[in-house]
């Protein structure tokens, strides 16, 4: 059941719903809408059960961002009360003995076990101090609800949210699974590009960056891939001597173009994060004007010397690549197992199965 905030919760999900599969359990999917499409896609036999989300409205302008968000609290309650009553319903309809919520407050139930999925234990905003704290508060009165709290990370140092999901003070029944991603490491892929660039995030910074990007690339002798991130719509031009824009790929297709690529230009969504771990790549961050969290995971990850970072309004891909040319790029992968979270959902499933 993921959050509707950005197709990362869908994407993320893949990997775990795969594995409670192999494990033996039925699996239904609550979703509506492009999350919705995205997992039939993915897995035409399952089950999906329309489940409207959050729809959160975002702010033109970077810097009303988390204004924003915070005057949508009320319509998030309202949605979660919905999200109370209708999982009573369908928790009965459908025999479900076990939830599993992708940062989705409202899905919990005393009878069966329930599960919280998040990597955001502390929810940055750009006001910082006494909002933090009392986000936090409410997010971890959400959390004890659950019978289980799972963080796609690695607990220790060596992890890709810092403090976001490492505070000082964790909730109960907290497990870190590793790394969540789609995608999966192939060998002997032939380089295509020496530039791979992601767009995606919500209007209109979406549109900026892409501006930014189709500007400056058509000065540099660059093989590029573009990949604007509007599913739905088929586009695939040659806008200049080696660099092709595209709409959409599909997964197997996203997966390829990475693995061919010498470097990535994304935002710094956490998936996105995942999936460049997932697939050792180096690359450069823009995060999401006004979006707290990119921006302090973009900083976090640049000074742990994963990945290189730097700000929309002061982005120049030319200067960008010449930096990361020096960049040292600090191998994440080789630190830790990828597979963590295999063995957390099939130990999960096994208790469900006992009698």
């Amino acid at each position: 059941m993921p959050l509707d905030w950005g197709l990362g919760h869908a994407t993320r999900d893949i990997p775990l719903i795969y594995e409670m599969l192999n494990a033996g359990a039925q699996v239904f999917i609550a979703a509506e809408g492009k999350h919705a499409a995205l997992l039939k896609q993915e897995f035409p036999e399952i089950t999906i059960l329309p489940l409207p989300g959050y729809r959160i409205q975002y702010a033109q302008k970077g810097k009303f961002f988390g204004m924003k968000i915070i005057q949508q609290i009320p319509k998030i309650y309202k949605a979660v009360k919905y999200e109370q009553r209708w999982l009573k319903k369908i928790v009965k309809e459908y025999q479900i003995n076990a939830v599993i919520s992708d940062n989705r407050f409202g899905l919990y139930q005393k009878d069966i076990p329930t599960v919280f999925i998040t990597h955001q234990l502390l929810i940055k905003t750009p006001f910082g101090g006494w909002i933090e704290r009392t986000l936090q508060k409410i997010n971890y009165n959400f959390i004890r609800k659950y019978s289980a709290c799972w963080i796609p990370d690695f607990a220790g140092d060596n992890n890709l949210s810092g403090e976001l999901a490492h505070p000082a003070k964790l909730p109960p029944n907290t497990t870190y699974i590793g790394c969540l991603s789609r995608f999966e490491p192939q060998p002997d892929v032939q380089r295509k590009y020496d530039l791979l660039v992601l767009i995606s995030g919500p209007e209109p910074q979406r549109t900026n960056l892409e501006k930014l990007v189709l500007d400056q690339v058509k000065d540099l002798s660059l093989k590029a891939l573009i990949v604007s991130g509007k599913p739905g719509t088929h586009y695939h031009e040659e806008v200049a001597p080696g660099v092709i824009h595209v709409n959409h790929l599909d997964a197997k297709a996203l997966n390829e173009a990475m693995l061919a690529s010498d470097m990535v230009l994304s935002r710094s969504g956490y998936t996105t994060l995942m999936d460049l771990v997932k697939l050792n790549k180096k690359a450069i961050l823009v995060p999401t004007p006004g979006q707290s969290e990119q921006v302090y995971l973009g900083e976090y990850l640049m000074e742990k010397g994963y990945f290189y970072s730097v700000a929309q309004e002061k982005f120049n891909l030319k200067t960008a690549l010449e930096e990361v040319s020096r960049f040292p790029f600090k191998s994440f992968q080789h630190e830790q197992d990828m597979s963590l979270y295999k063995d957390v959902v099939k130990q999960f499933v096994q208790k469900l199965q006992q009698p």
